[in-house]
């Protein structure tokens, strides 16, 4: 029972310095450190520009259009979801991230994309994922994924949201 509870209060006591450290950084004052001057900003939003806003910051730079729904594409992306994200990821249900069923209806594709290809960067420095960040206590990891990839990842996305797909 100790050896249970102990690396999971190991986990939770990391993941709040971890948040804390992202939440509280960089107040000493210094204006000439860059580092400190990222973490005061208000949400890292002065630093980003509109398209990082909207479609997040990673390799995607242009949006990525994504036409009708491709079920070839889409039964490819399942199988990768199945692999690299459902440990972490369900479709209708919050679990170690959340719940991703209706993330493609509310986010671009380039936005997941980025998300998929850059979560370091992106927890560091878009105020959403910042926020998910404070709420999950959880990074996502780098998977590994191609963009080619990433890209099925979203048609299958779209694919299981509920109406229309995007």
């Amino acid at each position: 029972m100790t050896m249970i509870s102990r690396p999971n209060s190991i986990r939770l006591a990391a993941a709040l310095l971890v948040v804390g450290a992202v939440a509280c950084g960089g107040s000493s004052g210094d204006s000439g450190d860059a580092e400190s001057n990222q973490a005061q900003a208000a949400g890292g939003s002065d630093e980003l520009t509109a398209f990082q806003l909207e479609h997040g910051i990673g390799p995607m730079t242009e949006v990525v259009e994504v036409g009708a729904l491709d079920p070839a594409m889409a039964q490819t992306g399942e199988e990768i979801f199945a692999i690299k994200c459902s440990s972490c990821h369900k479709i209708d249900e919050r679990y170690v991230g959340p719940a991703l069923g209706e993330i493609a209806q509310q986010r671009s594709a380039t936005f997941i994309m980025n998300m998929i290809l850059n979560p370091k960067e992106m927890y560091e420095r878009h105020p959403e994922t910042k926020a998910l960040l404070a709420e999950y206590l959880s990074f996502m990891p780098d998977q590994n994924v191609t963009p080619d990839e990433a890209r099925a990842i979203v048609e299958y996305l779209r694919s299981a949201a509920p109406g229309d797909a995007e």
